[in-house]
């Protein structure tokens, strides 16, 4: 249990300089302290929660019986969860609860003491340019936001969303872009891929033929090909959805 022994951070450097102390202390105890950690985190023991302290250490304990508590809590009863999943898996939960938990803590702060937009923004932005508790925890910290976003476009064509725009085809290889082929296109396709984008020839909305310099969406559910402009979606709203559903679809996934 935490209490309030350490002083009240006011300024968005005060809040960013507990953050990080708090979150020093949690991966302390989910990495070169994880076996002290573990053997805490016993489930016959009832709920318990892992606290990061300012002051970079950390300890595991009941929650507070105050209500409501002075500070968010974490994650309760994280030790019921340890011996049902693979020691891996379980820390990684704690560490995406942990990180959840720095942020609450963090803006609580922020909402107590008036932060406006820009002090809201700003602290955003430092504790942004920190690893989250969980990549350090699973070893994906280097990972920067360029191969992220790399790995994200380029690596996926066949799992998500089937988007396409001629335009675009010769500048990416497009996570989710793959143009309906005609009949005489010589491409390394295999004969699947022939097979769904076949089907696709025609704009499910509209009926009318594949075009040239026309931006083309597959839903994912159904695999009929639209026009982007008849289901109201354009290239640069396609990036962001990872499986797409066209209208018929979504209106039936909801009357069920």
């Amino acid at each position: 249990m935490e209490g309030m022994p350490h002083p009240i951070p006011r300024t968005v450097e005060e809040v960013y300089g507990d953050f990080k102390g708090r979150r020093a202390g949690l991966i302390k105890a989910l990495t070169t302290d994880v076996e002290k950690f573990y053997q805490q985190c016993d489930p016959e023991k009832e709920n318990l929660c892992l606290y990061g302290l300012p002051n970079e250490t950390w300890e595991v304990n009941l929650p507070v019986e105050e209500v409501p508590p002075e500070l968010p809590e974490p994650a309760l009863g994280i030790n019921f969860a340890r011996d049902g999943m693979q020691e891996k898996d379980w820390l990684s939960l704690v560490a995406v609860h942990s990180d959840s938990w720095l942020l609450a803590v963090a803006f609580y702060f922020g909402a107590r003491f008036g932060f406006g937009k820009t002090e809201r923004k700003r602290l955003f932005q430092m504790i942004n340019d920190l690893p989250s508790v969980f990549e350090v925890v699973t070893g994906n910290g280097k990972q920067s936001k360029e191969q992220s976003a790399t790995h994200n476009n380029g690596s996926k064509s066949k799992s998500s969303g089937k988007m396409q725009s001629r335009q675009l085809e010769s500048h990416s290889k497009g996570v989710k872009m793959s143009p309906p082929p005609k009949e005489d296109e010589d491409s390394g396709d295999d004969e699947e891929e022939e097979e769904d984008d076949e089907q696709g020839a025609t704009c499910g909305a509209c009926g009318d033929n594949y075009g040239n310099d026309e931006f083309w969406i597959c839903c994912d559910v159904c695999e009929r090909w639209f026009h982007g402009k008849c289901v109201k979606i354009t290239p640069a709203k396609a990036e962001h959805i990872k499986q797409y559903k066209c209208p018929s679809c979504s209106n039936k996934r909801a009357r069920v």
